[in-house]
């Protein structure tokens, strides 16, 4: 496994190692082990799908609040995605920002989302499914949307007229949210 931190803080990028021979290919998707080596510690309690039928369709910006944030490790399973982590850490080195990764059935990588960042994705190819796994339970109270083309951001998710649920087409901007996160370090 190949792990690498994008601009934003915490943010990391994994590409795992993949055994292929004439037979087709194997790789580890999760190691608790190789995640602590960068500082991914709490447990999964979670795991979860979705999918998407269309291409440009987009879910996002999400996060749960604080007591219930969630850390999410993110891999597509079939078609392709854009995925992107905002950091909203009060403190962070990259409050603010945002990073991105392409994440597809055949490139096999992941994204881990650190607690304290927004996450959104936008599709590539229709018929996308993704898995993920997190650190904290769903909790439909702590459930929140941050509008994904907040000027404040600046997220260029590369759509002119994504597909968006009411949800997301109805999330407040950033600075009306009431959200706070604070960086650990």
């Amino acid at each position: 496994m190949n792990a690498i931190e994008l601009n934003v803080s915490g943010v990391f990028l994994i590409e795992p190692t993949v055994y292929g021979d004439t037979r087709g290919w194997f790789y580890e998707v999760f190691s608790q082990r190789e995640l602590q080596k960068i500082g991914i510690i709490n447990p999964f309690v979670q795991d979860n799908r979705s999918f998407s039928a269309q291409c440009g369709t987009l879910r996002g910006l999400h996060c749960q609040s604080e007591p219930a944030a969630q850390g999410k490790l993110f891999t597509c399973t079939r078609g392709g995605l854009l995925d992107v982590a905002v950091d909203v850490r009060e403190g962070s080195p990259s409050y603010l920002q945002w990073a991105c990764a392409e994440l597809t059935a055949e490139n096999k990588r992941q994204l881990w989302i650190p607690r304290g960042c927004l996450h959104g994705f936008v599709t590539l190819a229709p018929e996308t499914e993704v898995y993920y796994k997190v650190d904290a339970y769903y909790s439909p109270e702590h459930d929140r949307s941050i509008r994904f083309d907040d000027p404040q951001f600046g997220v260029k998710w590369g759509i002119d007229a994504p597909i968006l649920s009411q949800k997301d087409l109805n999330a407040p901007l950033w600075r009306d949210a009431g959200l706070r996160f604070r960086y650990g370090g």
